[in-house]
Order: structure tokens, then sequence, then C-alpha cells
């Protein structure tokens, strides 16, 4: 007896349907409306698919364990179900992760890579575990003040948007959450960034205290071990959100190296 299909992770497609597409993953802890700032922009040029991952937004909450391999297979399955056989691949953090996973298992799929405010390992995965405990215990709320405080600037933390965003923390699953910390706990891509081919665009907060510049450089030479090439550029006045904080800066970075 065949396997039942598992549901598609919750997106939105904008901008023209004869443009290259480009898909965008966001944050743990966010939705696809992370993007919102920086999606007039991007959708001038091309036709956007925003996803939340699995257990986040309108995604289906799927009993654990996760892993970044599986979150991937899930935007594989949407690329899928949506006829799109290769797209750029954009994504902030967990979705960077995401976007790395497919650039160097499912090259095929991927034709420019634009990670923002990412990394390839980030122990200790005790860290993550913790994380995952305290969600499952007592909620998103017992969570959301650390968070912010990686997640924004002094700055930039009193903006609508981010207000905004508090909110949407706050709604997340408490499995969706953990099983995702989890994932990030476990993750090691660092063996993978040789493979991947794709060009590849890496910005950087300059004041992202979860996953700084120095993640960046990481990457981008983790990949050019491989011969693929990477160009590593470090954003002012961001921290971890950074296409929240300076999403006009980080737009305009993705359209000049997705338009190549």
């Amino acid at each position: 007896m065949s396997q039942p299909a598992q549901p598609l992770l919750g997106h939105d497609v904008h901008g023209p349907a004869d443009a290259p597409v480009l898909v965008l993953g966001s944050s743990v802890g966010t939705d696809r409306t992370m993007w919102d700032a920086a999606l007039p922009r991007l959708a001038e040029r091309f036709r956007v698919v925003r996803y939340d991952h699995r257990g986040h937004g309108t995604s289906p909450v799927p009993p654990g364990p996760y892993d970044v391999a599986g979150l991937a297979g899930d935007v594989v399955r949407l690329l899928d179900a949506l006829g799109i056989e290769r797209a750029h691949l954009g994504g902030l953090s967990l979705g960077g992760m995401v976007a790395m996973q497919l650039a160097a298992t499912r090259p095929e799929r991927v034709d420019r890579l634009g990670l923002v405010c990412t990394a390839a390992h980030v122990p200790p995965a005790s860290m993550w575990a913790e994380r995952a405990a305290t969600v499952r215990t007592a909620g998103p709320a017992a969570l959301v003040d650390a968070v912010f405080a990686r997640w924004f600037t002094a700055a930039g933390a009193g903006s609508p948007e981010a207000r905004r965003l508090r909110e949407v923390f706050l709604a997340q699953p408490r499995e969706g959450y953990a099983g995702c910390c989890e994932a990030v706990g476990a993750m090691d891509l660092r063996p993978l960034l040789g493979r991947i081919a794709a060009p590849t665009l890496v910005v950087a907060g300059a004041e992202d205290p979860g996953m700084p510049p120095p993640h960046a450089e990481a990457i981008a030479a983790g990949i050019a071990a491989g011969g693929g090439s990477a160009e590593v550029v470090v954003l002012p006045g961001a921290a971890h959100l950074a296409a929240v904080e300076r999403p006009d800066a980080v737009a305009d970075l993705l359209v000049r190296h997705f338009a190549g």
C-alpha cells in the first residue's frame, strides 16, 4: 500500500509568472512574512516563492525528530508540486541552512544561492536542546526576550516590523519550534560545502551575535575549497534578522547576485 502524500509547506507566490524563480526560506521562530519588507523589490525581478518551514506559520507540524535534510526534502516536494525544476535559493538563518543542504545534494535544482545571516555548524548541540526543552515546557514566551536580543540591534528592536515579528514568534507551535532547534543543533554542513557549485552570495550582519561574520567567511572558504565561488558581504547596522532590519540593502544585494 502506498504511503499518503505529505502535506505541502505553507507558501505564497509573487511576481511575474515568466520571471526566474527565487525561493525564500526564513529563520527558526518566524514565518515567510519575515520577508515582507524586502519582497516588493525582489518581486519586481523574480517569481518569488516564500515558504514556511515545517512546524512554522501555516505549514504542517509533524512529530519530530526533524533534521535539515528532511527540511530540504520538504522544499523539493514543494518545488515539484509547483512544477519548478530549477530555481535561485535564498534563505536567512535556518532558511540558509536548508538552501546549502539543497545546493550540495540536489545541485540540478539550484541556479544561484543567496545566504543571509546563517552558518554551516552552530555548536554546542546542548544549547539547542535546552531551547527545545524550554519551549516545549513553557512555550515561546519563555525565550522571546533572549531571542529578540539576538534578532535586532538596539536601534531596530522598537520598529513596527520588529514588534510584529515578536507576535509571530509567540504564535509559533511549540513542537515546530523545538523540532527545528534540534535540527540546527544536530546539523553539520561543513563536509558538504565543497560540493556547492552554485555561485553563492553570503551576507552577514555586522552586529549579529548568534551567527556573526566569521560564520559567513567559513561558508565561503568551504565552498571555495571545492572549487566553487562565494562572495561575502558584511552589512552594517544589522543583527540576525538583517532582511527585516535592512530590507532594502539585503534586497539590493540579492537582486544583484541573482541577476548575474
